[in-house]
């Protein structure tokens, strides 16, 4: 009964508010990130997106002055919208509004609406940086954050010497509780300095025998645009070369975002300023430019976590940043890798051609237990890749692409067409052919699997607005394993359909609805006996409500859908229904409540969602079995400059006596976490 009241509860918050207001809608650039989370992408990859679109938020571009590469820098436009904007903005200098971006050909009233924030319009002739303007008008800013699961989880339980003794991995050896600290100065994009400390829960915090404080530090200094030399970066960085072949530990995100954004580009290198303690480098970098050749040469010495085996070989590569259980603590840092690299890069009006090489070398041998699955995995301490990469726009159609090889004579090639008749239609065409044999560690690409290899591919998506208030994002991908993947005995093929329509009801509501879809093969349990491969088959819905007041209040209600169909056995699916209520009419005050209720058979019917965190912060959760989700979340602004964010999770189960599993087992089912942040920007 409590369950159809809440459901009945969060309909009629949808339709008492479904009154007309005028109101212009924000932070859609946050809704935007919101929809990527929702792939099932890694969580490290959005918040490194989401921390550099806060950045460029809070330095803002101005558009009489910026230059076509920190366009092509900006993650929320194509390539062919930035090459667009920059032809604009060359012809019509000085403009006067930020509204003009309503007449760049390639942007729809979307796009601008998306844009919005990160640009302005200030002086057209750029002044040159002395030491005492940047330190005069830069901006410092110190956040710190700390948050507490009130539920104790297992790792934090008390146990005997005997039982230690015995399962000394049974116990955290840290505190419970996540903090982090972070410290930045920055003078727009010119000068970046920052540093930044976390530990996990159940990481050592300050105690005997660990004595650095913070688990984890990072450090970066970024200087751009001095003379020939574009970019200059220290510390932590990352990097992304042509297609992302050889090189990319910049942002890959969801099949539905590449379906406008499909055409990369070598990239000047980025701070990395998140958390996270894999996917960067740690050394230097830098770009320098003559004329039209660009070239890009880096250096990083970098220590990471892997398992070893007991003669000391590398089997895997252990990239969740957690050292709080004994064995943990043993596995930080036991390697190190030293990589080198350059990439040349020539442009000539709409033409560009590169070269890129890599080498990486660690100081063990790489040496995964042999499995029919990983039989082409790199087995040695070093490897190096080259490639070739080109890009070339004719008026309304584009053409890109990059051809690589590894040290084993293996070649793969990913290619790329996109043309963009009009605002209105934009329809993208890619191919991967990513061979077994080939290994490239560095390299990220968009494409199915995890690793580049072992992939051929075919990706069709595009993008429509058939009508003013109509917007549509649809693709298919199939792809095809020619060898054998992780418990999956045979080659294997896929294919992955998605499609997202929005109507724009006025300009302070629209409606949205979505449904993916995916097949792929995988290992199944045979009537007869055994294993065999067939395909396994999965269904998402969302249906989702959106409207902004005039008053400040804003209102999300979702409907989602989860449908699993696996051979030889029963078939699996899992609902969701969730009202958000957010406040942003206040200077002082804002805040969120989020409340929703689910129902899914298994972890493979699972549900994702998205609560509004605490300031500048992501977190996207799943969920399934049965129960429901309440979140509060509100920020304070104490001063102009001096603000607090606090939220409280608890979710609560129905069908279980015990949340998680081994040591982030919580006895009971509910589960109580505290988020805290304090920012003070000066």
């Amino acid at each position: 009964m409590k369950r159809v009241f809440l459901i009945s509860y969060m309909l009629i918050l949808f339709c008492n508010f479904n009154v007309p207001s005028i109101c212009a809608q924000t932070d859609v650039w946050k809704r935007l990130i919101e929809s990527l989370s929702e792939e099932g992408v890694d969580e490290a990859e959005i918040e490194n997106m989401y921390q550099e679109l806060l950045f460029i938020e809070s330095n803002p571009i101005n558009l009489n002055t910026v230059s076509s590469a920190e366009l092509e820098r900006f993650p929320l436009i194509s390539h062919n919208q930035a090459v667009s904007l920059s032809q604009f903005l060359e012809r019509n200098r000085p403009i006067y509004t930020v509204y003009e971006l309503r007449n760049v050909p390639l942007f729809d009233y979307k796009t601008v609406e998306l844009i919005l924030p990160f640009f302005y319009v200030g002086e057209l002739n750029k002044k040159n940086l002395s030491l005492h303007k940047i330190i005069s008008n830069g901006l410092h800013e110190f956040v710190n954050r700390f948050d507490k699961t009130l539920t104790q989880r297992a790792g934090f339980g008390e146990f005997t010497d005997s039982i230690l003794q015995k399962y000394p991995n049974r116990k955290y050896q840290g505190e419970d509780f996540y903090t982090s600290m972070k410290y930045s100065f920055s003078y727009h994009d010119k000068i970046q300095v920052g540093v930044v400390g976390e530990k996990d829960p159940g990481e050592p915090f300050w105690k005997k025998k660990y004595s650095k404080g913070y688990d984890h530090y990072g450090f970066h200094f970024l200087l751009r645009d001095v003379g020939n030399l574009k970019t200059l970066a220290m510390g932590d960085f990352r990097l992304s070369f042509g297609q992302g072949l050889v090189l990319n530990n910049d942002f890959v995100v969801s099949k539905s975002w590449v379906t406008n954004n499909i055409i990369k580009r070598t990239q000047q290198p980025k701070r990395h300023f998140s958390t996270a303690e894999y996917g960067f480098f740690r050394g230097v970098a830098s770009v320098y430019q003559i004329n039209k050749v660009a070239v890009t040469a880096f250096f990083s010495n970098k220590q990471f976590d892997s398992n070893l085996s007991n003669n000391g070989d590398i089997t895997s590569f252990k990239t969740d940043g957690y050292h709080r259980t004994i064995s943990e603590i043993e596995k930080k840092n036991n390697t190190r890798e030293r990589v080198v690299g350059a990439n040349i890069n020539w442009r000539k009006n709409y033409l560009q051609i590169g070269g890129s090489a890599i080498y990486h070398k660690y100081n063990r041998i790489l040496n995964p237990s042999l499995q029919n699955y990983n039989l082409f995995y790199l087995r040695d301490s070093s490897n190096y890749n080259l490639s070739l990469d080109y890009s070339y726009r004719f008026s309304k159609l584009s053409v890109a692409g990059e051809t690589a090889i590894a040290a084993n004579g293996a070649v793969a090639t990913l290619n790329v067409l996109q043309y963009n008749p009009s605002y209105l239609y934009s329809f993208s065409l890619q191919h991967r052919y990513l061979p077994a044999s080939y290994n490239a560690l560095h390299a990220r690409v968009f494409s199915e699997n995890s690793r580049v290899q072992n992939e051929n591919g075919l990706y069709f998506g595009a993008t429509l607005q058939p009508y003013r208030r109509i917007y549509i994002t649809s693709y298919v991908d199939i792809f095809y394993f020619p060898w054998l993947k992780y418990l999956v005995d045979a080659p294997s093929k896929g294919m992955d359909a998605y499609f997202l329509g929005s109507y724009n009801i006025n300009s302070y509501s629209d409606f949205e609805i979505r449904y993916k879809f995916k097949q792929k093969e995988q290992n199944t349990d045979s009537p007869y006996g055994g294993k065999e491969v067939l395909p396994f088959l999965s269904q998402k819905l969302r249906l989702r409500y959106n409207i902004e007041k005039k008053t400040g209040f804003s209102f999300r209600t979702s409907f989602d859908l989860s449908l699993c169909d696996e051979p030889n056995s029963r078939k699996e699916s899992g609902y969701m229904v969730s009202q958000n209520v957010g406040y942003k009419g206040s200077n002082k005050f804002q805040g969120d409540v989020f409340v929703g209720y689910f129902n899914s058979d298994s972890y493979a019917s699972r549900l994702y969602s998205y609560e509004r965190n605490i300031l500048s912060t992501f977190y996207m959760p799943s969920f399934y079995g049965e129960g429901v989700r309440i979140a509060l979340q509100g920020r304070f602004n104490i001063f102009s400059r001096l603000s607090i964010s606090a939220k409280l999770g608890y979710s609560r189960y129905f069908d279980r006596a015990v949340i998680g599993s081994g040591t982030e087992a919580i006895s009971g089912n509910k589960r109580i976490d505290l988020y805290t942040l304090l920012r003070w920007r000066l």
